[in-house]
């Protein structure tokens, strides 16, 4: 690891001994210093707690907060839940992957401008089928507003 990443781990696991955190104060601290949680960070990490790296990566794959991936600037969330699904979901989510050029199992664009994930249910049923960019609803969505709405969260400046 470079010296930045490691100076960033460091500072986490000096807070973790102080505090006497646990496995997912780790994780929580180690993502927001990187964005996600990276396997170079998690051995890293495991080496030096002596809590092995089955364990990190057994609570981080359990919880739907943590990712092992960097992820994009935005997030696109698709509901796929049977409300959205019978209004049409998946011609939506066929539309996104198309504009966002998506391979198959890729989720994040090359650009790292978005990440795409599919869920169960955003709990907004009365609006199916639904999409949430960067935490906004966008309800009755169709494949047709598809590059509108992407549209309005192109091209971004590095923070």
């Amino acid at each position: 690891m470079e010296s930045p990443a490691l100076e960033k781990l460091e500072s986490v696991y000096t807070a973790y001994r102080e505090s006497g955190g646990s496995v997912v104060s780790l994780l929580q601290d180690i993502q927001t210093e990187f964005g996600y949680i990276p396997q170079d960070a998690v051995h890293w990490m495991s080496g030096r707690t002596g809590i092995p790296a089955s364990r990190f990566y057994g609570v981080a794959t359990f919880y739907a907060q943590f990712y092992l991936e960097p992820r994009g600037k935005n997030i696109v969330t698709a509901c796929c839940g049977t409300a959205c699904h019978v209004k049409g979901a998946e011609r939506v989510l066929t539309r996104l992957r198309e504009e966002l050029a998506l391979e198959p199992g890729q989720e994040t664009t090359r650009d790292g401008q978005f990440t795409l994930e599919k869920v169960a249910c955003v709990g907004a049923c009365s609006i199916a089928p639904v999409v949430i960019v960067n935490h906004k609803v966008f309800g009755k969505m169709g494949p047709d507003k598809v590059p509108k709405i992407l549209g309005e969260y192109g091209e971004q400046p590095d923070e």
